[in-house]
């Protein structure tokens, strides 16, 4: 399974935007054009399986995780458009165990959520957010894992969650390389030559593989992460 998860300073914020719930329902008054919603900020913790996405971002003609919740949130909101902003953008295939967003508006219950999205999607929780929360600015690091079977045959149970990888590994020499990774460095060379990015330093907070005996997995954190930065990572260590 190869995830993306955003950490925000969730212990004090989310306690705060708790107690203070009631102020973000209300509304104030005005002669002119009557009563006027308050601004709301909310937040969602989602998980999805991304196989079936071309990533977490709105794409022309083809099927996005954003686009997905975005039309849900309207839906359930009534409203004609809902924006969403995201802890961290996933690459097509890419799957998430807790993905952070926020957008402008009343929290949902997430078991409404839940009934007009897909089965690949699922809302674990929404809440009232602090003033001036932004999934995006407001993260602190994420963690990526990338998996890795490596054994001679594929497996049914683990297709599209594990990298099958069949020929021979040195799993000291991966040890080796994820030590390497702590640090600030200049990742350009981890990332397509066509790309967005103007920054290409990050980061990276901790990285290590873990062995469950054919099961490796490549836990790493860091401030954010390039386009396709782990899965080459990930293809140069192997190699």
């Amino acid at each position: 399974m190869r995830s993306d998860r955003a950490a925000t300073p969730a212990s004090s914020s989310w306690g705060r935007a708790a107690r203070t719930a009631r102020r973000w329902s209300s509304s104030s008054w005005s002669s002119r054009d009557g009563p006027r919603a308050a601004l709301v900020t909310s937040r969602l913790i989602l998980e999805y399986d991304g196989r079936a996405f071309a990533g977490w971002a709105r794409q022309p003609e083809r099927r996005s995780v954003q686009e997905d919740v975005e039309r849900a949130l309207a839906t359930i909101l009534r409203e004609e458009a809902v924006a969403l902003t995201v802890a961290g953008r996933t690459d097509a295939g890419v799957h998430a165990w807790g993905q952070v967003a926020s957008y402008d508006h009343e929290a949902v219950d997430p078991a409404h959520l839940n009934a007009v999205l897909g089965r690949d999607i699922a809302i674990l929780d929404a809440n009232p957010a602090p003033d001036g929360f932004d999934a995006r600015r407001d993260a602190v690091s994420r963690t990526y894992c990338y998996r890795v079977l490596h054994r001679r045959t594929r497996s049914v149970w683990l297709e599209g969650r594990a990298l099958w990888w069949a020929r021979r590994l040195d799993r000291d020499a991966l040890h080796a390389c994820a030590a390497l990774l702590p640090g600030t460095h200049d990742f350009t060379a981890f990332t397509p030559s066509e790309t967005d990015h103007v920054r290409f330093q990050r980061d990276v907070l901790g990285a290590g593989w873990q062995e469950d005996g054919e099961l490796l997995e490549l836990w790493i954190t860091a401030d954010t992460f390039l386009r396709h930065m782990n899965r080459i990572l990930v293809g140069t260590m192997l190699e």
